[in-house]
């Protein structure tokens, strides 16, 4: 047994001090007063850093930068990954959900890593990454375009397959969702579709207005067959309480990147967790120009932060909502724990530091700015920073 001293544990609603981190055969045994008998146990002083639980990053789409870091670079997948494990367990991210979208190339540029043979070669992957004892956890969280009806029945097979441990709903169209704001949609569209001329950009409107869209009965019958297998299902950029009672009613459980608090406020009403981005908070806004993360969650129940696309967020976006906002230090960690490891269902074994539950933590030194300096996953250390 192992037993880890000296350190300020996160608690689900306090912070311990004086007590010892106790793991045995990749699990935790227990938190006990340091002074008790310890005899037996190898300790490790932690020198008054703190102990936090593992980061469970809901969203991430970072493995596709490290894929296709450019547009015709494409990297070798095992390679990537490997890479991907080292950068996120640095990040102090234990276990990560790859967010990986299935678009519809029949409207729009795709990137070869968003193509479908690429997403199954990398669902694939994330499969076989489970069964392998790597640094951090492996899963796949699959996102839909809405207007991609053609996917629905890939969709299923993977769910099948165990391919997928939650799904998401996307609709991108313009004028609704992140891109209310038609000005901010054309410009972001014109620049990101290499458009030359406002024709062409008229054109790509006319095609988007009459294109097919997934059904509310498709979406049902996936999200029912995904939650019979315990896999959660998400919306995405939910701009008004009408959507939000629609989802409530699809037994839709995630809200991720809702526009406005009234939207946040509607979800955690319904019982419907809520997901913004890190760098939201440490940029104090949305890049799209919606609502403050670091204003609704400090006045709300059931929040998650993710890294979306920064996985250097969460760790800062917390120590930034404690600092500079007052929460809670244990609050402020269970957006980026406890409350995603609620929202997939899985927070019998992970998500906190509690008797019984996998032994995956954080050593993070306290300072300006903080600083992981080790990262447990099944009690192992997989990332050490400092010399004992």
């Amino acid at each position: 047994m192992i037993g880890f001293i000296n350190g300020k544990i996160i608690g689900e609603d306090k912070v311990l001090e004086g007590s010892v981190l106790l793991v045995e055969d990749g699990r935790i045994v227990e938190i006990a007063p340091e002074r008790g008998n310890l005899a037996g146990t190898e300790l490790i002083d932690v020198s008054g850093a703190y102990i936090a639980p593992g980061f469970i990053d809901i969203h991430s789409d970072y493995c596709e930068q490290l894929i296709q870091p450019r547009a015709t670079a494409i990297m070798d997948l095992d390679m990537a990954f490997a890479q991907v494990e080292r950068i996120l367990a640095a990040q102090g991210v234990t276990t990560v959900f790859h967010s990986l979208s299935l678009q519809n190339p029949t409207l729009q540029k795709v990137k070869e890593v968003r193509n479908l043979e690429f997403v199954a070669k990398i669902a694939e992957k994330i499969h076989k990454e489970q069964k392998d004892a790597g640094l951090i956890r492996h899963r796949l969280h699959l996102r839909i375009e809405l207007d991609n009806p053609a996917c629905c029945d890939t969709v299923a097979e993977w769910i099948d397959k165990g391919y997928i441990h939650e799904i998401s709903f996307m609709d991108h169209t313009p004028g609704q969702g992140q891109y209310r704001n038609l000005e901010i949609y054309k410009k972001s569209t014109m620049a990101y579709m290499d458009m030359e001329s406002d024709a062409v950009y008229d054109a790509w409107m006319e095609k988007q207005a009459a294109k097919p869209m997934i059904s509310a009965k498709q979406m049902e019958t996936l999200i029912i067959k995904a939650q019979e297998l315990g896999i959660a299902a998400a919306s995405h950029d939910d701009d008004t309480t009408e959507k939000i009672d629609f989802l409530k009613s699809m037994r839709v459980t995630i809200s991720e990147f809702p526009i406005t608090p009234e939207v946040a406020k509607r979800a955690a009403e319904n019982g419907i967790y809520t997901v913004f981005g890190a760098p939201n908070v440490l940029l104090g806004g949305s890049h799209s120009g919606n609502l403050s993360a670091a204003e609704v969650v400090t006045q709300m129940v059931g929040g998650i932060l993710c890294s979306d696309y920064y996985p250097a967020g969460l760790l800062y976006s917390v120590f930034i909502l404690n600092r500079t906002h007052h929460m809670p230090l244990p609050a402020c960690f269970a957006l980026t724990s406890l409350n995603p490891a609620k929202a997939l269902r899985i927070e019998k074994d992970y998500g906190s530091l509690a008797a019984g539950k996998k032994a995956d933590f954080l050593i993070i030194k306290d300072g300006e700015p903080p600083c992981i300096t080790e990262v447990y996953t099944d009690g192992r250390a997989v990332l050490r920073y400092r010399n004992r």
